[in-house]
């Protein structure tokens, strides 16, 4: 601007200056500058339903293998979600949380949430699900209590926590256990580690429990993203 000021005059400011007046208020029905309508596009992912649907392949030595299926949506704040043989074998849950995130580099993401557990295992259950990452390292955990309503006894807490290292995009490593009730009736912790890749929207994980024993437990995970951007 001051190079044209000192090219063109006063004159030429005055007339430039009414130029940029006018352009401030577009004629109705004109087609919205490209930052505006960049800015419509990033209002309506962020309104966007977002779905995710995992299945976990569970192969246990010496006992029943099977698999758990699990299915997330998600809008702004609003969290639901719906799975099965997650709490124990034959049981299904149903799920309403809320969404919090805050961060940039050290980005924190925190859903708390009340779930209806039915079928052997029948009651009501609290958790709360929630990740800390910071570049590329990150922590998660799956946390809920399951209150029985047909036997006092039958409550349990279940918790998977896994803190992971992705050294590209594609490729994650690390540490990871759980605590459930599903492996058999009694209450089980087992610690391991997992491998994941991710293709797009499509991530595969392989989890190995217990590696020590000659017949460790193995979950084979695949997970689909869809909806959203």
């Amino acid at each position: 601007m001051k190079a044209i000021v000192q090219l063109a005059g006063v004159m030429l400011l005055w007339v430039w200056s009414c130029c940029l007046a006018a352009q401030e208020t577009p004629a109705p029905g004109a087609t919205p500058p490209p930052a505006a309508a960049a800015s419509d596009a990033d209002q309506a992912n962020a309104n966007a339903w977002k779905y995710n649907l995992t299945v976990d392949g569970y192969i246990v030595p010496d006992g029943v293998s099977y698999a758990s299926p699990y299915f997330t949506a998600d809008h702004n704040w609003l969290h639901l979600e719906a799975r099965y043989n997650y709490e124990n074998l034959h049981t299904g849950s149903l799920w309403a949380g809320y969404n919090f995130a805050a961060g940039k580099t050290l980005q924190l993401a925190v859903t708390p949430m009340i779930g209806g557990v039915f079928g052997d295992t029948t009651g009501i259950a609290p958790g709360c699900e929630f990740s800390l990452t910071y570049k590329k390292l990150a922590f998660s955990s799956s946390n809920e209590y399951v209150f029985d309503t047909t036997a006092k006894a039958g409550s349990f807490f279940y918790s998977w926590p896994e803190v992971t290292f992705s050294p590209v995009s594609w490729l994650k490593v690390g540490g990871v256990a759980q605590h459930t009730k599903a492996i058999d009736e009694r209450l089980s912790t087992q610690r391991g580690f997992l491998v994941g890749v991710s293709v797009k929207n499509v991530e595969f994980t392989t989890y190995v429990f217990d590696p020590d024993k000659s017949n460790p437990t193995v979950v084979v995970e695949m997970g689909y993203s869809f909806g959203g951007r």
